[in-house]
C-alpha cells in the first residue's frame, strides 16, 4: 500500500516564515514537519510514498531526495498550477492504480494510529475513510458528521459559528479504493471536501469518518506553529527529538556546546553545533536551531529559534519565531508573537513589539522601536470585522495608521482605476479618519467619490450604482462616543461577503498592499447632487400616495438624516413637526439613557400634536423608532410585525426576508394575507442578500432596520419611513390598532457565557440532545418541540452562546430556555 504527501502549500498564513520556503519544511523541534509526517508513514508500514509538490517544489525535492536517508521510497509528482487537494492526487494518478491509498498532509503534526484508521477502512469496505478529529475551534476547518456506525452524513466547508453544530473536523488523512480517481477531472482544480465528497455523498457511495484519538494539528498560523513545538517538547505528540536529555525534559544535541553555569528550565531543545554561554537562560518551550549562538546574559523563553542564527549578549526573546540566518545583536529585544524573517539584522537596542513581522533580509536600525506602526501588522483580534464592522477605540484601537492600512488592503482586492465611494457621520472623528482613508485609496489607485457627511444609506444608494465598485463609510459607533466603526461595502452597497471579507482580512494580514505608480495616482470628487439623486429615485420607486395627508413627529437625533428628509418631506406635502433637525458634530452618537429620554420627549409630541405616527431615526438614518398616534413607544420586535403587517395586507402576496431569530407570530401574519416567509442566517449580508430574491415585498432585522425590496436591497430607515407613510396613509387602521390586532409573541432571550474553546463542543452536544426532535440548522441549531421552538448560535465576537426561545405562552417559553441553557452550560463548563 502506498502513501501520498501533499506538500505543495504556500503557506501564506505563516508568513514571513514561508516566504521563501514551502510550508512542509517548516521546522518543529528542528525536523521539518514533512520529516515526522513520512516518520509516522514509515512506523505504519507505508515506505513507498508519492509526494505532490507545486510551491517552491525544488526546496522539497532537493531536501529529502528519493528518500533513502528515511528508509523510504519516495516519488514527486509536480504541479504547474494549484490542482486543489483532489486534483493534485490525480496528478500522481499512475502511481496508484494498483491498490488502495492513504493520503495525508505534509504540513500537519500528527501522530495518528494509520494502522487502524486503515484496519477501520477494510473492514467497512469503505470508499473512502476520512480521518476526523475534535478541535476546540472549527472555524478554520472542513466540518463532518457521522452516523452511529461511523457513515458520513454531511460535510461543511469553513463554516461561520453560526453553522457550527459539530466540533468533528476533516483532517484531511484519507485511505482511498484507487478507483475513487475516476471522479476526479484531470488537469482540473479539484477539492475533495467542497467537490468530489458531496458528489460521492449524494449517490450513496459507502464514505466512512474515522474519529481519531491521537494528535493532530493543522500548523497553518503563527500560534498553531508555536503550539506545536510546545506540545512536541511536552510529550503530547510522539515525535523523534533528536539528541540526548540532559535532564527531565531538557534536549541537547550531542554536538551542541553548553556552558555548566547557562540556566537550562526545560522542556527545550538545543540543536546540532548550537553554543549556549555562560549567563545565558533559556526558559519552557525553546528551541534552539543547529548552529545557533547564545551569547552571555540573553534570556529566552518560548522562543524557535531557526538554524544559524547569533543572539548577542543581553538580548531578550519571549514567545516569537526567529528566521534562519538572522543576527541579533546586543541588547535587542523581540516580544511576544513577533516574526523576524530569514537573513535579517536586528542591531543593538532595537525593541519589536509584539505582534510585529519583519519579512526576510531587513536590517532593523540600532535603537529602533519597531511596532505596528512602522513594519508589519499584528493579527489582532479572532476576526478583523465584529458585527458592525471593524471598531475600536478611536486613536487607541482604530488609528489614522490602521486606517491606511485597512483602505490600502480593500483597494488591493479591486482592479486599478475601480471607484469606491466614501462618506462619515457628523463626526470629527469620522471626519479626521476619513481622510487618511481617501489618501490610502488614491494612493493605490482607486478612484474617489466622497459624499462627505452623508446618511449612511445615501452613501450605499451611491455605491450601488455604476461607477463604483465598493464603498467605506466612517460612523460613530452606536451609544459609544468614543468608537468608530468603519463599514465595508460591495457593490451593491451592502456589507461585504464574507468571502470578501477574508479576501480582505488576508491581504491586511500579510500587508501586501498594492501601490500605484505616479502616472496611476487616481483621482478624488465630490459629487454635487449625491442627495438630491437619492431623493428623486425613491420617490420615483416608493408609493408614497395618499401620505400627504398625514401629520407625523420626526426626530433626526442630531444626525445626518436631517441633510435628507427636507427634501422628501417637501415633496411629498406631509405636515411634519421636526425635532432636533441639525448636524451635531459635538454629540454624534447618544448613550441609552439620552435615547430613552428623546423617544420619551417624542411620544409626548406625538400625543399633544394628534399627530398619525411619530418616527425617530439613528444618527447615520439607518434604522428607526416608531411612536404610535397614542404616544406609545413601539418596540422593535412589535414594530416590524406592524410594518409587515401593513406591507402584506396591501400587497396580498410575494416573499418576505426575517433572521431565523424572529418571532413566529410573523408567519401568522404572513399566512393570514397570503405571503411567504424566507427565513435568513443572522450574518450581516443574508438579510440584503436575500431581499434581492424574486417577488420580495419586505424585510427587516427586527432590531430597527427595515428594507424596502422595490427600492434597494440594503436597510435604509429613511426609504422604509416614506413606505410607511404611503402605507398608513392608505389603511383605514391606526398603528395601534394594527399593533392591537396582531397576537402576541412569546419570545424569549439568553445568553450563556462559553469559552471560545468550548463553542464545537456545544454545538455537538446541543445536537446530541436533540434528537428525536426536528432540527432546523439556516443560523446555528433550532430545534422545534411541541411546547415550541428554541435556536442556539455561537455568537461570532464575544465568547457567549445565544439562546432564543418561542412556546405558546412565557411559561413554556421560559421552561424551553431554562432547559436548552443547561445543556449549553453543561457542555460549556460553566455554571
Amino acid at each position: 500500500m502506498k502513501a501520498v504527501v501533499m506538500a505543495g502549500g504556500e503557506g501564506t498564513r505563516l508568513r514571513p516564515m514561508t516566504a521563501n520556503q514551502p510550508k512542509p519544511l517548516l521546522p518543529v523541534v528542528n525536523r521539518p514537519i514533512m520529516e515526522h509526517v513520512l516518520r509516522l508513514l514509515k512506523k505504519h508500514g507505508l515506505t513507498e510514498t508519492v509526494v505532490t509538490v507545486q510551491f517552491l517544489a525544488a526546496l522539497v525535492r532537493n531536501y529529502f531526495g528519493d528518500g533513502d536517508e528515511l528508509g523510504m521510497r519516495l516519488h514527486y509528482a509536480t504541479e504547474d498550477l494549484p490542482l486543489g487537494t483532489a486534483g493534485s492526487v490525480k496528478n500522481a494518478a499512475d502511481k496508484l492504480r494498483d491498490d488502495r491509498f492513504l493520503v495525508i498532509s505534509g504540513d500537519a503534526l500528527t501522530d495518528i494510529d494509520l494502522s487502524a484508521m486503515i484496519r477501520f477502512h477494510r473492514e467497512n469496505s469503505a470508499l473512502v475513510t476520512v480521518g476526523l478529529k475534535r478541535v476546540p475551534n472549527p472555524l478554520e476547518f472542513g466540518i463532518v458528521i457521522v452516523d452511529d456506525e461511523g457513515r458520513i452524513q454531511r460535510f461543511l466547508e469553513k463554516p461561520t459559528w453560526g453553522q457550527v453544530f459539530s466540533d468533528t473536523v476533516n483532517t484531511g488523512i484519507y485511505v482511498m479504493e484507487p478507483e475513487v480517481l475516476d471522479e476526479v477531472p484531470a488537469g482540473e482544480a479539484v477539492d475533495w471536501s467542497a467537490d468530489v465528497f458531496p458528489r460521492l455523498l449524494e449517490r450513496g457511495a459507502p464514505l466512512y469518518g474515522y474519529v481519531a484519538d491521537g494528535y493532530w494539528e493543522d500548523v497553518g498560523t503563527h500560534e498553531s506553529y508555536l503550539k506545536a513545538q510546545a506540545d512536541a517538547l511536552s510529550g503530547r505528540v510522539q515525535v523523534d527529538i533528536g539528541g540526548f536529555e540532559l535532564s527531565p525534559g531538557v534536549w541537547v544535541a550531542e554536538t551542541a556546546t553548553v556552558d555548566p553555569d547557562a540556566v537550562l528550565k526545560g522542556p527545550l531543545l538545543i540543536g546540532d553545533y548550537a553554543k549556549v554561554e555562560a549567563g545565558a537562560e533559556l526558559r519552557e518551550f525553546t528551541v534552539l536551531g543547529a548552529n545557533a549562538v547564545v551569547r552571555e546574559g540573553a534570556f529566552l523563553h518560548r522562543a524557535v529559534v531557526h538554524d544559524n542564527v547569533y543572539l548577542g549578549p543581553g538580548t531578550h526573546l519571549r514567545g516569537c519565531v526567529i528566521g534562519k540566518s538572522t543576527d541579533v545583536m546586543t541588547g535587542a529585544r523581540i516580544e511576544e508573537n513577533a516574526v523576524i524573517g530569514d537573513e535579517c539584522i536586528i542591531e543593538s537596542e532595537a525593541y519589536v513589539s509584539s505582534g510585529v513581522k519583519i519579512y526576510p533580509f531587513k536590517t532593523i536600525e540600532a535603537g529602533a522601536v519597531v511596532n505596528t506602526s512602522v513594519i508589519w501588522e499584528s493579527r489582532g483580534q479572532r476576526s478583523l470585522f465584529g458585527p458592525r464592522g471593524v471598531s475600536g477605540l478611536v486613536n487607541v484601537e482604530i488609528t489614522p495608521e490602521l486606517c491606511v492600512r485597512l483602505a490600502s488592503a480593500y483597494a488591493t482586492t479591486l482592479k486599478k482605476g475601480a471607484s469606491v465611494v466614501t462618506s462619515r457621520d457628523s463626526s470629527r472623528a469620522a471626519s479626521a479618519l476619513k481622510r487618511a482613508v481617501i489618501s490610502a485609496l488614491t494612493a493605490s489607485a482607486i478612484n474617489v467619490i466622497d459624499l462627505e457627511a452623508t446618511p449612511l444609506p445615501v452613501a450605499r444608494f451611491h455605491t450601488s450604482r455604476k461607477p463604483a465598485s465598493g464603498g467605506i463609510s466612517l460612523r460613530t459607533a452606536a451609544g459609544d462616543p468614543q468608537s468608530v466603526d468603519i463599514v465595508f461595502m460591495g457593490e451593491q452597497g451592502a456589507e461585504l461577503a464574507p468571502a470578501a471579507r477574508r479576501k480582505l482580512e488576508r491581504v491586511f494580514s500579510r500587508q501586501e498592499f498594492r501601490r500605484a505608480f505616479p502616472g496611476e495616482i487616481a483621482e478624488l470628487s465630490y459629487p454635487a447632487r449625491a442627495v438630491e439623486d437619492y431623493a428623486n429615485e425613491l420617490l420615483r420607486r416608493v408609493d408614497v400616495s395618499g401620505a400627504g395627508e398625514l401629520k407625523v413627529v420626526v426626530d433626526c437625533a442630531g444626525g445626518t438624516s436631517s441633510l435628507v428628509l427636507p427634501i422628501l418631506l417637501g415633496r411629498v406635502g406631509v405636515e411634519v413637526l421636526t425635532v432636533n433637525a441639525r448636524v451635531d458634530e459635538a454629540s454624534p452618537t447618544e448613550t441609552f439613557a439620552e435615547r430613552r429620554r428623546d423617544l420619551q420627549r417624542l411620544s409626548e409630541l406625538v400625543s399633544t400634536s394628534r399627530a398619525h405616527f411619530g418616527v425617530r431615526f439613528d444618527p447615520v438614518g439607518e434604522r428607526l423608532a416608531l411612536v404610535d398616534e397614542m404616544g406609545q413607544l413601539i418596540s422593535e420586535e412589535r414594530a416590524l410585525l406592524v410594518v409587515l403587517d401593513l406591507v402584506a395586507a396591501e400587497r396580498r402576496g410575494g416573499r418576505v426576508a426575517l433572521p431565523v431569530t424572529t418571532t413566529r407570530v410573523a408567519e401568522q401574519v404572513c399566512r393570514f394575507h397570503g405571503v411567504q416567509v424566507q427565513w435568513t442566517s443572522t450574518a450581516l449580508d443574508a438579510l440584503t442578500s436575500a431581499a434581492t430574491g424574486r417577488d420580495m415585498i419586505f424585510a427587516a432585522d427586527g432590531r430597527g432596520g427595515f428594507i424596502v425590496p422595490e427600492f434597494a436591497s440594503t436597510i435604509d430607515g429613511l426609504a422604509a419611513f416614506m413606505r410607511l407613510l404611503g402605507l398608513v396613509s392608505r389603511t383605514r387602521l391606526s398603528l395601534s390598532q394594527i399593533d392591537a390586532r396582531i397576537p402576541e409573541a412569546k419570545l424569549l432571550k439568553r445568553a450563556v457565557p462559553t469559552p471560545w474553546a468550548a463553542k464545537g463542543a456545544v454545538m455537538r452536544s446541543v445536537i446530541e440532545a436533540a434528537e428525536g426532535s426536528r432540527v432546523e440548522t439556516t443560523d446555528g441549531v433550532r430545534v422545534i418541540t411541541d411546547e415550541g421552538w428554541v435556536l442556539i448560535i455561537p455568537a461570532a465576537s464575544e465568547p457567549v452562546t445565544d439562546l432564543w426561545a418561542e412556546g405558546q405562552d412565557v411559561d413554556a417559553a421560559q421552561t424551553l430556555l431554562e432547559r436548552w441553557a443547561r445543556v449549553v452550560e453543561q457542555a460549556a463548563g460553566t455554571p
